[in-house]
């Protein structure tokens, strides 16, 4: 299969960036995307022109890494899926493709298709640590947990953290990656002691970090590879209710 690619180049944070127009040829249909970018580069390479920088690790739809904004579409064409786990063959003979980075204002891009996303870690890390006691595992039964509960805090804890639905909302909002991340403590025992103090601080470092609010357009649910429902940031919103009233009351 033949491609017209147009990718976007950015040299720093602070260059100029441009979309950049390459051709590559006789590439496989199972050939993923991350892979078809490895030959573009080996070509770029070869010429002695300077590859094209975009992030990538476990190329199995895990670690998240892989942000591609692909003709429009965080992560690609591909639903629900990472950009490694897209396929050329998801695409047509001869189809012109436009690569970019994700565009969030909390992503600052570092080169070409590689983004800064250390705003989520930041989130992530106003929420601190639980008290529970550490060790060696208790016995699987001696902790109750209630199988709907469980089912749910493992959907939430399904969240890979790559930005995608920031990427595809028109507000640049992270609800869904935050309310994933206070969603899977809340509905555990082990979360119980800072469940309160935990929403105010990520939510809080949310907004800090510039991110957006949700107006329910459902785009962050229709791109994110773990399939995260968007009912999460209504659990969320109800649980920053509930932690500001308390707060409020001095509790």
């Amino acid at each position: 299969m033949n491609f017209k690619l147009k990718i976007w180049r950015q040299t720093t944070r602070e260059a100029k960036g441009e979309l950049k127009s390459y051709e590559i040829e006789d590439i496989s249909p199972a050939t993923s995307f991350l892979e078809m970018l490895d030959i573009l580069n080996e070509q770029l390479t070869t010429k002695g022109a300077e590859p094209i920088a975009f992030d990538s690790d476990c190329r199995e739809g895990i670690c998240g890494i892989c942000s591609l904004t692909i003709n429009g579409e965080a992560h690609g064409p591909s639903h629900p899926a990472a950009a490694c786990q897209l396929y050329m063959r998801e695409f047509k003979e001869g189809e012109t493709i436009t690569v970019e980075p994700f565009r969030v204002r909390s992503f600052p891009i570092v080169k070409d298709l590689v983004i800064n996303r250390s705003a989520l870690d930041r989130i992530v890390q106003a929420g601190g640590f639980v008290s529970a006691r550490t060790g060696s595992a208790p016995e699987a039964n001696s902790i109750l947990v209630p199988k709907h509960n469980a089912d749910v805090a493992m959907e939430a804890a399904a969240c890979i953290g790559c930005g995608a639905c920031a990427a595809a909302c028109p507000n640049a909002s992270a609800m869904l990656f935050t309310a994933a991340k206070i969603s899977h403590l809340a509905l555990l025992p082990q979360g119980q002691p800072e469940r309160s103090r935990r929403v105010l601080r990520m939510v809080r470092q949310m907004d800090e970090e510039g991110f957006g609010n949700c107006t329910n357009t459902y785009e962050c649910e229709a791109v994110c590879p773990a399939e995260i429902s968007a009912s999460f940031i209504a659990r969320m919103n109800r649980e920053y209710a509930i932690a500001s009233l308390r707060e409020r009351m001095g509790e």
